[in-house]
């Protein structure tokens, strides 16, 4: 039987939609948002962005003459809910109270569950997440933090994380089960996962506090000289979790998020105002050096994880949408990784097919259904 999934994954810098008829995709938007335009949001919690995110979500139905009556069922990207075995999930109440509020903290991906729900509810169709952020397979020496109250926790991104380790399993002709992988999805935030025989026994918090400092994120930062500039008195909470989420690393350097207005800049190209990218701020050189140092840490987290794995690397898997620049980042964080084991690359990641085919299965087989 072929299924019509409605496919909403909103996220930090982007929103994707997508609707697939069977197996043909009839469309897929992606919209990016400038920095302005969601500034008005940054210190009020993700939930505030609701409403002109399912807007946009049922213009894009419009525009491409979808009728709501042909959706089977809707399916967004998960969020920051508790904890939970990868797999695919109905969208409940307790899931929906939970996303709300933000269980594990407050991030767009929040919105998929939301959005899901809202538009599948009064057509009596199923609303499904899959492979949500929180997913949590470490092992129990990765939670140590060195504050007992403090553990590490897995917030990353599990969905494209996961397709693309079968991918690149399936490129070498073995089944994921089988193989080690360090995966690293870069966008708006980078989380890097060891990967062994089918489960990520580590993994950075991506969304606030670890690992390389992304377009939008702080990443690691020193912590001695943080909490001084929490008790200074000169920054309130969300002046502080802003520098960590949403105005941090690459925005905060160059005052842009966009890796690909950078580098028209650095290749000394027009720069749309909308970017937001302060050329009194930084300068070409600057900004190369900005994207080698994003480049530097990320092979660092790389490093690590292959210390995790005692050195039995079948693949280093890069995705995401930094993966697209070929000509500065890549090129640096191969140059420091190649040795390890071979590189693959899976540019941006094709999160809406791996949601699609999660609810198709899920309306295929519903046992395999998981509730929350």
């Amino acid at each position: 039987m072929a299924y019509n999934i409605l496919v909403v994954n909103p996220g930090s810098t982007s929103d994707e939609v997508g609707f697939f008829r069977g197996e043909e995709k009839v469309y897929h938007t992606v919209v990016r948002y400038a920095p302005g335009e969601l500034k008005a949001f940054e210190k009020k919690k993700v939930t505030a962005q609701f409403q002109i995110r399912k807007d946009l979500v049922v213009k894009t139905l419009t525009e491409n003459r979808v009728s709501l009556a042909d959706i089977s069922a809707v399916i967004g990207r998960g969020g920051l809910v508790r904890p939970i075995p990868s797999g695919t999930y109905r969208v409940s109440e307790k899931m929906l109270n939970d996303l709300r509020q933000g269980a594990l903290g407050d991030h767009p991906s929040n919105l998929g569950g939301l959005i899901a729900y809202e538009i599948a509810q009064p057509l009596n169709v199923p609303a499904f997440i899959a492979d949500p952020v929180v997913v949590d397979e470490m092992e129990p020496l990765a939670r140590y933090s060195g504050m007992p109250e403090n553990p590490r926790i897995s917030i990353f991104h599990a969905l494209n994380q996961k397709r693309v380790a079968r991918l690149a399993a399936a490129k070498l002709g073995k089944s994921y089960e089988d193989c080690n992988f360090i995966v690293m999805h870069g966008g708006g935030g980078i989380s890097v996962g060891a990967h062994r025989k089918g489960r990520v026994i580590d993994v950075n918090n991506a969304l606030d506090g670890e690992g390389p400092f992304t377009p939008q994120r702080s990443g690691g930062v020193p912590s001695g000289a943080l909490a001084r500039m929490c008790f200074s008195g000169s920054y309130s909470l969300d002046d502080i979790k802003l520098k960590i989420k949403g105005r941090g690393g690459l925005v905060a350097y160059t005052g842009t998020s966009d890796v690909v207005a950078l580098k028209k800049y650095i290749q000394g190209e027009a720069v749309a105002e909308k970017s937001g990218l302060d050329s009194r701020k930084v300068s070409p050189e600057a900004a190369r050096e900005c994207l080698l140092a994003m480049a530097y840490q990320i092979a660092k987290e790389i490093c690590a994880l292959a210390a995790v794995l005692e050195g039995k690397v079948d693949a280093i898997v890069l995705t995401g949408g930094i993966v697209y620049d070929t000509e500065i980042l890549m090129p640096a964080v191969e140059q420091r990784v190649g040795w390890l084991a071979p590189v693959l690359y899976f540019p941006g990641g094709d999160e809406m097919r791996a949601l699609r085919d999660a609810a198709v299965s899920a309306l295929a087989v519903p046992g395999s259904v998981k509730e929350y």
